[in-house]
């Protein structure tokens, strides 16, 4: 019960049998019962950390059953300090050899998944990571983001911060945070 109101309750099994049986969505009956969209549009933002990796994992299963698109992003910030007329040579080299890198894993994790799930061309982005997802969110519409947690406790966290807290408290949808998996 929320809000004072029942659930209508929903026999999944029911559900499926009907969807397959009459050429309707399970996606679509679900809707039109429980009167709320499913997420078609998903974006995962990773850092290609295991903790990314297994939110990947995770988003994919989900985009699978739902027949959602997953896009693919990553954020890049550099700082480059120094002399500045050294800086604007050595930082382009920099984001050149980062850009390639990231478009390489991005893409490796695309080649892992492509086969089971809709994927959309992978983004990478300069600047804050916290940023970039909101403005990337906007940008596609997402209805979701799925993004993993490192789990930082105590002066770690305080030091380097939460990207995945600052998400869930801006974000233009919901978050869905897959945790670390701990022993």
């Amino acid at each position: 019960m929320r809000n004072g109101c029942a659930a209508p309750e929903v026999d999944a099994k029911a559900a499926r049998t009907v969807g397959a049986s009459s050429g309707f969505r399970v996606g679509a009956l679900v809707e039109g019962v429980l009167g709320m969209t499913l997420p078609r549009t998903i974006l995962v933002p990773t850092d290609f950390s295991e903790h990314a990796d297994r939110a990947l994992a995770y988003a994919v299963e989900l985009a699978a059953s739902l027949d959602a698109t997953i896009h693919l992003v990553h954020a890049i910030s550099i700082t480059i300090v120094g002399l500045p007329e050294m800086g604007v040579a050595y930082g382009a080299m920099v984001m050149e050899s980062a850009t390639k890198a990231a478009q390489d894993e991005l893409e490796a994790r695309a080649t892992r998944y492509r086969d089971r799930v809709a994927l959309a061309p992978g983004r990478i982005e300069v600047g804050d990571a916290r940023e970039v997802i909101d403005q990337v969110a906007k940008v596609i519409d997402a209805d979701l983001i799925i993004m993993g947690t490192h789990g930082r406790r105590g002066l770690r966290r305080m030091i380097l911060g939460s990207v995945a807290e600052t998400v869930v408290r801006s974000a233009p949808c919901p978050v869905l945070t897959v945790p670390t998996k701990h022993s």
